[in-house]
């Protein structure tokens, strides 16, 4: 098989297609043939050297893939060679085939081209598991989504409205603002030309918002004390503004606020395998009706892989990047 290899930690030109053995699915895993991966950012820092894979993940690049099953190990339960499948990766996804828990994989509707539910498996597993389980933000509540056009933003957005939340977002243009508010967001601040906190505090009449799903960190941290309501929770999933903060603890206390956060990639199969069983139940028959979609920015043939990751630097996309192994 054909893969995208790190020749060393560097910018996009370190990225090579390479030759190696199709691995082999061990007990409880599947063999898919990928049909296309999804980018995140996570997929940069590993390669600049910053991200290294969990203790034994591949090493190849990617995070998420979509395609069909090749191959099922012993014990891969209901799935069958053939079968469309999505899956959540701790690595292994630049490839024209990769190994992958049963437990994460997930059914293609038949409503979805097959290379475009490769944009699903990290937003969605990210989102339910930082907003919906537990159960974080209610029908009814605020919710403020920093970066509202990537691809956990896109996707916080449509499945917090389809829950009953009211949803506002930040983005860096008004294009990607008129995005935003096409899929469910009610309004989209921009950060580059206004006051993005005091701007959601006026759109919340001045309770502030039940919660923020944060994805910058750094500076943005203390403005975000500031704008939660009382009882308000706060959520990281990234830092890109850094991870050191400053806090006025009293803040904290006197409105009783949550701050947390969380990551996907380290954790057991097994803690991933039961998110995957709630997505399914809750989530997906409303993917599979359309109330809710994948959004693709586009798709980079493999050959292009360096063009895709300077396209996912350059914070052009709306939504996902995908790369298209076949």
């Amino acid at each position: 098989m054909r893969y995208v290899a790190v020749t060393e930690p560097g910018g996009p030109e370190a990225l090579h297609i390479v030759e190696a053995p199709v691995p082999k699915p061990g007990p409880g895993e599947v063999l898919i043939r990928v049909a296309a991966a999804g980018l995140n950012h996570a997929d940069i820092l590993q390669r600049q050297g910053h991200y290294p894979p969990p203790p034994g993940a591949s090493e190849i690049l990617g995070m998420e893939v979509a395609g069909h099953i090749a191959e099922t190990g012993a014990g891969a339960g209901e799935w069958k060679t053939g079968d469309p499948v999505c899956a959540l990766l701790a690595g292994g996804g630049y490839a024209e085939y990769c190994v992958a828990p049963a437990g994460q994989c997930l059914p293609v509707p038949a409503s979805i081209p097959v290379a475009h539910a490769a944009a699903l498996p990290e937003v969605v597993f990210t989102v339910w598991a930082n907003l919906f389980e537990p159960a974080c933000l209610q029908p009814g509540e605020t919710l403020l989504v920093q970066g509202g056009s990537s691809g956990i933003g896109t996707m916080a957005i449509q499945v917090a409205h389809l829950f009953g939340a009211r949803v506002v977002a930040t983005t860096g243009s008004p294009a990607k603002g008129d995005f935003c508010t096409g899929i469910g967001c009610e309004r989209a601040f921009q950060y580059k030309q206004e006051d993005w906190a005091e701007a959601a505090r006026d759109w919340s009449g001045g309770r502030g918002i039940d919660v923020i799903l944060d994805m910058v960190g750094g500076d943005y941290f203390p403005r975000h004390l500031r704008l939660l309501a009382p009882r308000g929770r706060l959520v990281h999933i990234a830092y890109m503004r850094g991870r050191e903060v400053t806090a006025d603890l009293a803040l904290v206390t006197q409105k009783r606020l949550v701050v947390t956060g969380s990551t996907l990639r380290g954790r057991p199969v097994a803690e991933k395998t039961a998110l995957r069983d709630s997505i399914r139940l809750r989530l997906w028959p409303h993917l599979a009706a359309g109330r809710i979609r994948p959004l693709v920015d586009r798709i980079f043939p493999m050959e292009q892989v360096a063009d895709a990751h300077r396209r996912m630097e350059s914070s052009d996309h709306i939504g996902k990047i995908l790369l298209a192994m076949s």
